[in-house]
């Protein structure tokens, strides 16, 4: 997968990161009052994000939940580069230091960040 989520598949993604396994339900409400959506657009968004291997579904119990495939420190790193080159215009590798504070990550994540950062990384949410 190449493809960086949109903003809104961004937000579905993260409360999944912070928590994993959810049903759909559970993201919905995780997510209604960022995004102001209704339930069937959140539906339809998992199910587009399933398509693009952002994330996995399985059933536990009868009830399907899904997980993310979307790596989150390689994603992050894709949105930091893409930030700083198109808008700030910064060439070259980026400080960590930019996510310090970050509730979404943890100190190894920010060093495995950190680490993509330097050497340019892959782009996007790709999985190895």
């Amino acid at each position: 997968m190449n493809q960086q989520p949109s903003a809104s598949e961004l937000a579905i993604l993260k409360a999944l990161w912070q928590q994993s396994p959810l049903s759909a339900r559970e993201i919905h409400q995780q997510v209604e009052e960022q995004l102001g959506w209704s339930y069937s657009s959140t539906r339809k968004t998992l199910d587009r994000m399933q398509d693009k291997g952002l994330l996995q579904a399985f059933e536990v119990h009868g009830l399907k939940v899904f997980e993310a495939r979307a790596d989150k420190v390689k994603t992050l790193a894709a949105y930091a580069r893409d930030f700083a080159e198109r808008v700030l215009e910064i060439k070259g590798p980026l400080p960590a230091s930019f996510f310090a504070g970050s509730e979404l990550l943890s100190e190894a994540e920010l060093k495995e960040l950190e680490a993509l950062l330097a050497t340019g990384g892959k782009k996007g949410g790709e999985d190895d």
